[in-house]
């Protein structure tokens, strides 16, 4: 799509994503393709938001009508306290990364947990005997484990650096909807953990734009990974992530995070637009383009 054939009236629809940094952000890349294919008067903009800013600019949206946004890293969490309605998956992940104007009220909901599965489903028909390895305790783990939990995986650890998170992390899903069978980890206790993973994700933001050349692990703790595991990286920039590259290495199987990106995305998309179905082979075409794929 270019610039030129998306014209701004004064009917257009605000949709956006915000986030701290947003400017790697590919979500405005797929979001106006589909509405440019679905030639609908809206626009997608990426907001840069600090923490600080964070009820501040949720009123300023009310304000202007914003019919919805995506959330990012760091809001994913804080943002809950600010929302009218949390829809029951967002609650039981404790993180939100879809927000809708509803009668004028801001309503939450988690898309990451459908976009992270789907493309794992066509690896395993049977996930029960698995292992399930998760590096990083924030926003973005929690869907991940709502997402292993989904799958049915034997075992779930969570492996993070600060023990009091990992606790409250641990925690936090003793009353939740979802029945979570749940180990956390000191980043020490990778050496023994990585030669039972058959899955291995990273929600660290680490080796994410512009710190391309960093990875959460040595290469040394990569080569105890099965090649018959799958690494999973959630960053979608660069492509592929240190982490990954790390994973080919050893013949383990890499998955990026472009598809759980455009995946969460249609699904967002969906919500804000109230339609059945949206342009996902568009959204994707439109990344990779973007990338270079």
């Amino acid at each position: 799509m270019t610039k030129d054939k998306q014209l701004i009236t004064g009917k257009t629809k605000l949709l956006g994503v915000i986030g701290h940094p947003v400017e790697h952000s590919l979500s405005p890349v797929m979001h106006n393709a589909a509405i440019a294919q679905l030639g609908i008067d809206y626009i997608y903009l990426p907001f840069p938001i600090k923490p600080e800013d964070l009820y501040t600019a949720i009123s300023g949206f009310a304000a202007i009508g914003v019919v919805g946004f995506s959330v990012t890293i760091p809001h994913k969490q804080a943002i809950i306290p600010l929302l009218s309605a949390v829809e029951p998956i967002a609650q039981a992940v404790g993180a939100v990364n879809t927000v809708t104007n509803k009668n004028n009220s801001w309503v939450g909901t988690n898309t990451d947990i459908e976009g992270f599965l789907a493309p794992l489903q066509t690896y395993h028909q049977d996930w029960s005997q698995k292992v399930a390895v998760i590096l990083g305790n924030g926003g973005a783990a929690r869907a991940v484990v709502a997402g292993c939990t989904q799958l049915g995986c034997a075992e779930i650890h969570v492996v993070g650096r600060n023990v009091q998170r990992l606790r409250d992390f641990s925690k936090s899903w003793e009353n939740s909807l979802l029945q979570v069978n749940l180990s956390v980890h000191k980043w020490d206790e990778l050496p023994k953990l990585i030669p039972q993973a058959d899955l291995l994700v990273n929600t660290t933001p680490i080796g994410m734009y512009p710190k391309v050349d960093e990875s959460p692990l040595s290469a040394a703790e990569m080569a105890n990974l099965s090649p018959q595991a799958i690494a999973y990286d959630l960053i979608y920039t660069p492509n592929p992530t240190k982490f990954l590259q790390q994973a080919q290495h050893i013949g383990a199987t890499a998955i990026d995070g472009l598809e759980m990106l455009v995946q969460q995305g249609a699904a967002a998309l969906k919500i804000w637009l109230q339609r059945e179905s949206v342009p996902v082979d568009i959204m994707r075409q439109a990344l990779q383009k973007h990338l270079g794929f």
